[in-house]
């Protein structure tokens, strides 16, 4: 087996059923919770969407929430003022095109606060549309395992990793990425001893 095989076989075995961990019931809920992660956890923005979509259970109830009511819902996650203005564009975006997220990344990248990330995320997990998004995870993973270059922009991190990985493992290889970083190799503290890629492995073998 080359590299490539090897890091999917082993990722099977430590996530076999990998998924996104951000809560959602609605296309549109999961469109807002990955805008609302940048730059914080999964678990901290659940902690702030389930009591909101709860509370706020359609896209017209969002909608009639003031620029304050909205920051004060997600004050407690990263750069929440500036989400918060994000939040009540795409909501009213999302109004005006019908009041579904569209499977059009071009519609998509006009919303404000959506990036590339955003929408590999949303057009994989609702779609099953075959994309890797690329996020703080999957790119230190993606470096440390030699899948990419140290000084590779995330744009070159998920074209390598689309030319090494076959197109129909790339959604699954994504949430087993950002798993895998998000629970074994970590930034700070990873757990290299018990780590099946030591072999190829820049950042074990620099700190052996």
């Amino acid at each position: 087996m080359n590299k490539e095989e090897i890091i999917l076989n082993e990722l099977d075995n430590l996530f076999p059923n990998p998924k996104c961990e951000l809560e959602y019931n609605k296309d549109y809920e999961l469109l807002l919770a990955t805008m609302l992660s940048a730059q914080t956890t999964d678990k901290r923005v659940n902690m702030v969407t389930r009591p909101l979509f709860k509370k706020y259970n359609t896209l017209d109830k969002l909608d009639k929430l003031t620029l304050k009511e909205v920051e004060e819902n997600i004050k407690t996650i990263g750069m929440y003022k500036q989400k918060a203005k994000h939040f009540k564009s795409i909501v009213h975006d999302l109004i005006e095109i019908g009041g579904y997220v569209p499977n059009d990344r071009e519609v998509l990248m006009k919303m404000s606060g959506i990036g590339r990330k955003t929408i590999n995320v949303v057009l994989s997990n609702l779609y099953n549309e075959p994309c890797i998004a690329v996020d703080t995870h999957v790119n230190r993973v993606s470096k440390r395992l030699g899948l990419a270059k140290e000084n590779d922009d995330v744009l070159k991190v998920e074209n390598k990793l689309m030319k090494k990985f076959p197109k129909n493992k790339w959604s699954r290889l994504h949430h087993q990425l950002v798993l895998f970083g998000r629970y074994k190799c970590k930034a700070k503290n990873p757990d290299c001893s018990n780590c099946p890629f030591q072999l190829f492995c820049k950042y074990y073998k620099k700190n052996l």
